[in-house]
Order: structure tokens, then sequence, then C-alpha cells
């Protein structure tokens, strides 16, 4: 059987249009035309200065967190492509952590070891509920993990339990 060469435009054009369409409704909603692109992180608050609330991660470190020199951090019981990025906040109590997190999992962060010379930070996530259709990002926000004193000069030891 043969086919009209308007008949095979006509489907091309049809095609086109189609996949036209799919890609405009895959991308940002009007209401949403203020969201970051994807993989970017967005500004904290203006006039921030105290850490996330514990359990609610965000994408930035709050206004006046300082960085902890990686000299001071351990991230050797981290996987190699786990972020191992430190501040430190409200001078020194809480410690602000870049944790990992994906699909319908949520970022845990808990001071399990704190002496004189170290800080251990056990970073893990929430598991997904059974059954529950979950996408597959990886995000890598930051949250609080509260410390009994300043850190000071004392090193930050980072270790990734499984999800909880």
């Amino acid at each position: 059987m043969r086919y009209s060469t308007k008949l095979i435009g006509t489907t091309r054009l049809a095609g086109a249009a189609l996949v036209l369409t799919m890609a405009a409704a895959c991308g940002s909603p009007a209401g949403m035309a203020n969201a970051p692109a994807s993989g970017t992180e967005t500004a904290p608050p203006s006039g921030s200065t105290s850490a996330p609330p514990q359990g609610k991660p965000q994408f930035n470190p709050p206004q006046g967190a300082v960085r902890v020199p990686d000299g001071r951090v351990d991230g050797a019981a981290l996987p190699k492509t786990f972020p191992k990025e430190v501040y430190s906040d409200n001078g020194g109590t809480v410690l602000v952590v870049r944790a990992e997190e994906g699909g319908c999992g949520h970022a845990l962060g808990e001071a399990v070891e704190q002496t004189p010379q170290k800080v251990v930070v056990d970073l893990s996530e929430t598991k997904a509920q059974t059954g529950q259709m979950c996408t597959m990002d990886l995000r890598h926000p930051v949250i609080s993990v509260p410390l009994g004193a300043p850190l000071g000069e004392r090193t930050v030891v980072l270790k990734q339990s499984a999800p909880r």
C-alpha cells in the first residue's frame, strides 16, 4: 500500500506538534516562573542569621554560617561522590552539613559522638513508604545538627548509616 506524500507530511507535522506540546508541558508551570532551574540553589531569606530548623532541609547554608576548613572535616567514611561540606552557626553550637537525599527520602543528621577532639556526625535518610511512587532525583540539602558545646577547633567526622 502506498502512502501519499501529503499524508506522510501531515503525519510528520502532527508528530512534531505533539513533541513540542509535550516539551512545553514538561517545562515550568506559570506559577513557578520565579523558581530556580533544576540543579540550582535557592538563596536564604534575607536577614537570616540562624541555622535552618532541624529536620527542614534547605539548599544554602544560612547567612552568617562559617565554613569549617576542609582540613578539619574527615569525610573518608562517605562515598566519594557524597558532599563533604560543613558550616558552623549560632556561635559554633550548630553544624550545618551538606547531606544527600533522593526520591521520597529526607536527609537526617545527628551528632552521635562529641569529644574534646572531634564531633562525629551520622548522616542518613528516611526510608520511602512501601508502595509509594518516588522520583529518581538526588538532592544535596543542608541540615542542622545541634551540638552540646561550641565546635571550636574540633574535627568533624562524617559517616553515613543506612536509611531509617
